[in-house]
């Protein structure tokens, strides 16, 4: 599995784990979440992705549960996880309205029981969830310095970032912003002309590509893109996720997908994505598919 470097002293596996949906299994046991890390470690899938609400804030709390029962298994992961948004559930469940918050006190108390609930002493990387309208990019940049200071992170980046708010928050800190987690696939494909990637690109930043599937709509059969993939999929042995993803890694960005499922059979089988062959006219012919005519 190939690696990307996103500080001098820390790389991620080019494929990611999402574990936004670790608490929609029937089965949460210690045990359970330890067999899907174990598998993706089989296939050198290093890289944990987490969010503080995901699960409505339970999921942090599962993945812990299992590095608590198998200790040995933290040195051999990566752990990403976010802050900021403020969702009427679990411990914010006295919240009115669902909202952001990047002031310091939120991030800090945030950062805490991030630790807290996965059960470890830093995080790799710590992303703010999403843009906050209500941003003093001031504190909210001396808060992420200061955890970087502290040791409790490793390096900080952003999610759903416009290349704007990227900058303005960059601009009121000392550490590097190290990437961008943006929903990216063939079925969201205006990053590739709007100027997010680029953006990104200019500054040789990793992108992790949230939902690179499009949230399961690329695997529904009947459209000439799926059918499309299919037939590649059947020619090449491997089914049509991996060649979504493939898609993906074939773009010279650093596109990091983000992958995430609870079936043990699904998982095992993230890495065929690596093995799909893709020349530039089959990337433009799945382009022209997704975006419904053929490029000018």
């Amino acid at each position: 599995m190939d690696r990307i470097e996103i500080t001098p002293d820390l790389s991620l596996s080019r494929l990611v784990y999402g574990m936004w949906r670790i608490g929609d299994d029937a089965d949460t046991s210690s045990r359970h979440v330890q067999a899907k890390i174990e598998a993706c470690l089989a296939q050198g899938i290093t890289t944990m992705d987490q969010a503080d609400i995901y699960g409505g804030y339970t999921a942090e709390a599962i993945l812990g549960n299992a590095l608590k029962a198998a200790p040995s298994l933290r040195d051999k992961i990566e752990i990403v996880t976010k802050c900021g948004i403020v969702a009427p559930a679990g411990r914010h469940s006295a919240a009115r309205v669902k909202h952001y918050d990047t002031t310091a006190e939120h991030i800090n108390a945030s950062v805490d029981a991030s630790l807290r609930n996965m059960a470890v002493e830093h995080i790799d990387l710590l992303l703010i969830h999403r843009p906050d309208p209500m941003m003093d990019p001031d504190e909210t940049g001396a808060a992420l310095d200061e955890l970087v200071a502290s040791g409790k992170v490793r390096s900080v980046g952003v999610s759903n970032f416009r290349p704007w708010d990227f900058s303005l928050l960059q601009t009121h800190m000392e550490n590097e912003l190290v990437t961008n987690q943006i929903e990216l696939s063939l079925a969201a494909t205006s990053p590739f002309t709007n100027g997010d990637l680029a953006y990104l690109q200019e500054r040789n930043l990793p992108v992790m590509a949230w939902s690179p599937l499009g949230g399961g709509s690329l695997m529904t059969a009947g459209s000439a893109l799926s059918d499309k993939m299919a037939n590649i999929a059947e020619a090449q042995g491997v089914d049509s996720a991996a060649v979504a993803v493939a898609w993906l890694l074939k773009h010279p960005a650093k596109l990091l997908p983000v992958l995430g499922t609870n079936n043990l059979q699904r998982i095992s089988a993230i890495s065929q994505a690596s093995q799909v062959v893709m020349d530039r006219q089959m990337w433009f012919e799945l382009y022209s598919l997704a975006i419904g005519q053929e490029v000018p």
